[in-house]
């Protein structure tokens, strides 16, 4: 090796849950060494993928209000789409957060190596680069080696005209026709930027339903807010892909089990058929590390792997994939390696699809309850009787709780429409302190706001509502 460094803790990965533990090593006193393949620190997370998404997803929430407004002539002039200032705009968010990034590892005098990393024994690791190569001597080690896309194999992926999340969120162009091969967040995500730039939109769906861990109730709110703007195609298999045309790609699909096949075409397809852990190439030398049959590595509580000083974290030890969820592993794998006896044991992980309307989940579903054989209770308000909603012209939306009715506690909830994880908040708070119906209920919301909702709904099921007919 061309240089060896010494570390107390090296941390393998610079997205949210990577750089977030090598923060907090260091702010607990540990020399740290980050190592991330990509040229910023972010990961998928910043550069490629909810910062950069949930930026065109507000531009194309704005294009909606104002086609809003403009159908119903309050505003004169409908908006003109630039894409390449849209590029500019959305790119300066991205280097403006992985510049303050930066700005913070240096700041803790972190060391940054680029390259791709593989153990070797259980104190070293090797990292190699275009450059140099590097072998890092460390007491612990933190994996957060995040996820990639999960791959079809009838898909040709070498057409650039076939997409991931990546590509999508390039925006290159505009597609006339796009057909999007999965309903779950991500697709769903992607048609509704796309939808609002001007595309025409099919979404495939293998199964018979779209976002399947979601209730009914919400899910129902959320299909005729779309009708006219998506084509789900549910209950449909591709069988194949033509790509021999160059200006359009052939997709031959049934919907019945070969009975019958039929044919659509489209200018792009874009894959959201979800994700899979980064969990080989770091243990492929070393092969010590106990990985799952679902390809995670496998921690406990403290988010300790077989091997007792390397630890793991974020997407690669398995779902719920997301950021913030390894953001607070992160913590917490640093702060055992300091020494500190401390748990992840969540009572609940808040989740978000950032639709048109969004939608947000937290705790318990209701069926989740059914299927768990939960005494429970649910309470909505809908959001055609809140002030703040139909003033705003948001009132596709609902707020709903779930109650354990032995205790009144509340133990989850859902909301659809505008900012809908901004309401969360209090309900993912209210869960963790084993909150009773009641407390909400009484606690003065301010009006009109959309969080007002959860203290309506709340009243509704103690049957303290005045703002609609109590039943």
């Amino acid at each position: 090796m061309n240089n060896t460094i010494k570390t107390q803790v090296v941390v393998i990965g610079g997205g949210p849950a990577g750089y977030s533990a090598a923060f907090r090593c260091s702010d607990l006193g540990l020399k740290t060494v980050i190592v991330e393949n990509y040229p910023k620190l972010g990961g998928v997370c910043l550069n490629v993928g909810c910062i950069p998404s949930k930026t065109l997803l507000h531009i194309a929430k704005i294009i909606k209000e104002n086609k809003n407004f403009f159908q119903k002539g309050i505003f004169k002039n409908n908006i003109e789409i630039n894409i390449e200032n849209i590029n500019i705009w959305k790119n300066n968010i991205i280097n403006k957060l992985t510049n303050g990034l930066n700005f913070l590892a240096k700041t803790r005098d972190i060391n940054i190596i680029n390259g791709m990393g593989f153990f070797t024994t259980r104190n070293c690791l090797n990292v190699v680069n275009i450059d140099n190569n590097y072998q890092i001597l460390f007491e612990n080690a933190i994996i957060a080696t995040g996820s990639k896309p999960i791959k079809l194999p009838f898909i040709p992926y070498n057409d650039s005209r076939i997409w991931n999340s990546t590509d999508a969120l390039l925006l290159k162009k505009i597609p006339k026709k796009i057909l999007i091969i999965g309903s779950g967040i991500i697709g769903l995500e992607m048609a509704t930027i796309y939808e609002s730039f001007g595309s025409e939109i099919d979404i495939i769906e293998i199964s018979n339903t779209l976002l399947s861990e979601i209730d009914d109730d919400i899910v129902n709110v959320y299909q005729k807010c779309i009708k006219n703007k998506f084509n789900l195609i549910l209950n449909t298999q591709i069988l194949s892909i033509d790509n021999n045309n160059k200006e359009l790609l052939q997709v031959h699909m049934t919907s019945d089990n070969n009975k019958s096949i039929y044919s659509k075409n489209y200018n792009i397809i874009i894959v959201a058929i979800g994700r899979k852990p980064n969990s080989t190439y770091i243990n492929k030398k070393f092969n010590k590390i106990i990985i799952n049959n679902n390809h995670f590595i496998d921690v406990n509580d403290q988010m300790r792997t077989n091997i007792s000083n390397i630890y793991a974290i974020g997407d690669v030890i398995g779902c719920p994939m997301l950021a913030h969820k390894g953001i607070h592993e992160g913590h917490l794998a640093a702060e055992v390696i300091a020494g500190k006896n401390h748990y992840f044991i969540p009572k609940v992980i808040p989740s978000i699809a950032y639709t048109n309307p969004e939608i947000g989940w937290v705790g318990i579903t209701e069926k989740n309850a059914i299927k768990n054989n939960i005494n429970y209770k649910t309470s909505s308000f809908s959001w055609k009787n809140l002030g703040r909603a139909i003033s705003s012209n948001e009132e596709n939306g609902l707020t709903k709780l779930i109650v354990e009715k032995n205790s009144n506690r509340v133990i989850g909830g859902s909301v659809i429409g505008y900012n809908a994880g901004e309401l969360l908040g209090e309900i993912s708070l209210a869960i963790e302190m084993g909150c009773d119906i009641e407390d909400i209920a009484l606690t003065i919301h301010a009006h009109p706001t959309f969080y007002e909702s959860v203290g309506i709904a709340a009243e509704v099921y103690l049957g303290s509502v005045t703002d609609i007919i109590n039943k």
